[in-house]
């Protein structure tokens, strides 16, 4: 019996019926089996300033950065504002960078998004992929999933689209590879 696959996500909105809390709870139920995820709540987290990381990183920083240091992966679920990521995913981003050891080098990374145009959130992950190469993630390259015109996605909280649905389980399971793969390399090593 293979080892269970821990993995913690992000969500970029903070709206509660979000296209992409929506999209993220999509996600979770096509995971493989044997594969968990817990949510990182980053709404309230303070701006990044050095000022406050001088004086001690603040504690849902560190329960993240916990959290993440015993995860096999991460997943982020992005909207797309302004043609990148929101200000919130940014800051835990920015926030997480700077903690020791840096939690996001050698991880296996997805990630997706919704949005209202017919592009979906094809900006806002590009950007996401820059900061993952730079923090040392390890980006899934397939499938891209970006949920366009979401409003037209979603009936009563439930993702419609099937060609869509089959891009989120793939995604998952690409995930959940990356993380074995990751894991027969460090024991070879």
């Amino acid at each position: 019996m293979s080892e269970t696959i821990k993995l913690v996500a992000f969500c970029g909105s903070l709206r509660k019926g979000s296209f992409n809390r929506l999209a993220l709870a999509a996600f979770t139920e096509r995971l493989p089996a044997g594969v968990t995820l817990s949510t990182i709540e980053i709404g309230d987290w303070p701006l990044y300033d050095a000022d406050v990381q001088a004086k001690g990183f603040p504690d849902k920083v560190q329960a993240a950065h916990k959290a993440m240091l015993e995860a096999d992966g991460i997943v982020f679920a992005t909207p797309e504002y302004n043609y990148s990521v929101s200000g919130v995913l940014k800051n835990a981003i920015d926030w997480l960078s700077r903690m020791t050891p840096q939690p996001f080098a050698a991880k296996p990374v997805a990630m997706f998004g919704a949005a209202g145009g017919p592009l979906g959130t094809a900006r806002a992950q590009y950007h996401l992929r820059q900061m993952m190469v730079f923090l040392d993630g390890r980006p899934v390259n397939k499938p891209e999933v970006m949920i366009g015109l979401a409003h037209t996605k979603f009936v009563d909280g439930k993702f419609t689209d099937e060609v869509g649905a089959k891009l989120l389980a793939d995604l998952g399971a690409s995930l959940a590879l990356a993380v074995r793969q990751a894991r027969a390399a460090a024991k070879v090593s």
